[in-house]
């Protein structure tokens, strides 16, 4: 399930501006920012948690899992809907954030930083070129 809007956010409230430039992005939301080698993390970006609200519950997937890229990860509830998260690119989840269990309202205080969601080896490098630039992602914000 593809998060769903009720309008365009005005421009106080619109979260295209908090773009980490060292992240690529799916249109579904989700974020991917290199680590060190092969490996990855992954979260959802501001304006994904903004247009969500209040988040209570985050379903994490068992770390050694193999997911190919577009595959539903996870799910992640708020008190207004629940939506599917899905693997920016293909890999193996190495780790998650289990601080979001008992925590999950860290995705809407830090979802660039320590309210990541969870980390993976990728198997296929050249499907980073097929994620969205900052550029492409703020695009496509502002036509929501």
């Amino acid at each position: 399930m593809a998060i769903q809007y009720a309008a365009k956010p005005d421009k106080e409230n619109d979260m295209s501006n908090d773009i980490d430039p060292r992240c690529r992005y799916r249109e579904s939301h989700e974020w991917a920012r290199p680590l060190a080698g092969n490996e990855y993390e992954c979260g959802i970006t501001q304006h994904a948690e903004h247009a969500l609200g209040d988040v209570v519950f985050v379903e994490l997937p068992v770390v050694g899992a193999s997911l190919i890229q577009g595959a539903a990860f996870g799910v992640i509830e708020s008190v207004k809907a629940a939506s599917d998260l899905y693997m920016p690119l293909s890999g193996t989840i190495t780790a998650v954030n289990q601080t979001l269990v008992d925590n999950p309202a860290l995705v809407n205080q830090d979802c660039h930083g320590a309210g990541w969601i969870i980390r993976f080896t990728a198997d296929k490098a050249t499907e980073w070129a097929g994620l969205l630039d900052p550029a492409a992602y703020t695009a496509l914000v502002e036509q929501q």
